[in-house]
């Protein structure tokens, strides 16, 4: 999927906060060996690798353009790499993750891939967007089924593979994790209109769609834009 930067860091400040929570959450001990999945521009990697002592971190992402904005953040103790974050290799002390495994699909087989590469005390600290129920995310499926949409993008309907709460304990009880702590919070964002609101979606939801939809990009987007700004405050 083609990222854009620009767009996903119109709203950085609102996008961050989810990422402090998680790291208050890491056991800090030296000399871990860090992968950060989902590394985005790198700024919030700069920020776990620093909070690390002693210990050396690789961010992860499939996008060149974020991975071309997270160079700058490169140093002795953190690089960046290009890879697909379902093919995690190696061994680490702690996975880490925010707002990214939500692209990848089938997650019950995905957090026991990723559980299996950690080393013994290892750590598997990973935040994931639930927001596939909200109503902005609804009219985007609803949108994508009605014609002339369904025509041009060929049927394509991007389905969240975001499972409940219950289910991700379910499956690290059952591969034997210790210390389990699955909760969910809402971060509340005020936007101002529904303008705002295709703003926001542009940079993470609609991403899937807009390579398919070429030239009806905009045609697309008004109708979101008319939907959303009949829905009740």
């Amino acid at each position: 999927m083609p990222w854009n930067p620009a767009q996903y860091h119109k709203f950085q400040s609102e996008r961050s906060a989810p990422f402090f929570d998680l790291l208050n959450l890491v056991e800090i001990r030296p000399q871990l060996k860090v992968i950060d999945l989902g590394c985005g521009t790198g700024e919030l990697t700069r920020i776990l690798a620093d909070a690390l002592p002693e210990s050396t971190v690789t961010g992860l992402d499939s996008s060149l353009q974020m991975l071309d904005k997270a160079a700058s953040h490169a140093s002795e103790n953190l690089r960046f790499e290009q890879g697909d974050l379902s093919k995690l290799a190696g061994n680490w002390d702690l996975i880490f993750s925010n707002a990214a495994i939500q692209w990848c699909e089938d997650h019950e087989k995905l957090i026991p891939d990723l559980f299996s590469k950690l080393d013994h005390g290892g750590q598997l600290c990973i935040q994931i967007p639930s927001n596939h129920n909200h109503i902005s995310h609804m009219l985007i499926r609803e949108t994508v089924r009605e014609s002339p949409f369904n025509r041009i993008l060929n049927g394509f309907e991007r389905i969240s593979p975001v499972l409940s709460i219950d289910e991700y304990t379910r499956i690290l009880f059952a591969l034997g994790a210790k210390n389990i702590l699955v909760f969910e919070k809402i971060y509340p964002h005020v936007l101002e209109n529904s303008d705002a609101v295709i703003e926001w979606i542009s940079g993470t939801a609609l991403v899937p769609y807009f390579e398919r939809l070429g030239k009806h990009k905009p045609e697309f987007l008004d109708v979101l834009r008319r939907k959303n700004s009949q829905c009740p405050a």
